[in-house]
């Protein structure tokens, strides 16, 4: 069974970066369609950013975009967030998961994904 394990989230001030990572283990499959999403305080669950299982496409939200990047690297089964340019906005909780089977495109719904890491905590202040 494939676990997901995120990490590199904290506190920074507004303008600065983080890079999360989200770790696969287990019977890890290529196919796999990777995705980050976020939740704040009495939000719904978003999507940030997707991935497909080569990492030649990728989808951002609008409200990310040119700001956060997504890639990932299939010889270490790890998938990553390049967050620049933080805002107080962007603090949420951020969870990384997987759509088996996904190909060749990313994954844009909620029901894709069906595999989900514990979620690590982003904080931006002013």
């Amino acid at each position: 069974q494939v676990q997901l394990v995120e990490s590199g989230g904290g506190l920074v001030q507004a303008g600065g970066s983080l890079r999360l990572s989200c770790s696969a283990s287990g019977r890890v499959y290529s196919n796999y369609a990777m995705g980050w999403f976020r939740q704040a305080p009495e939000k719904e669950r978003e999507l940030v950013a997707a991935i497909n299982w080569s990492g030649g496409n990728t989808y951002t939200t609008t409200s990310v975009k040119g700001r956060f990047t997504i890639s990932r690297d299939n010889a270490k089964n790890t998938v990553y967030l390049q967050m620049n340019s933080l805002k107080p906005e962007d603090t949420a909780v951020y969870y990384c998961a997987a759509a088996p089977g996904v190909v060749p495109g990313v994954a844009l719904g909620l029901r894709q994904y069906n595999l989900w890491g514990q979620g690590t905590q982003v904080t931006v202040s002013s």
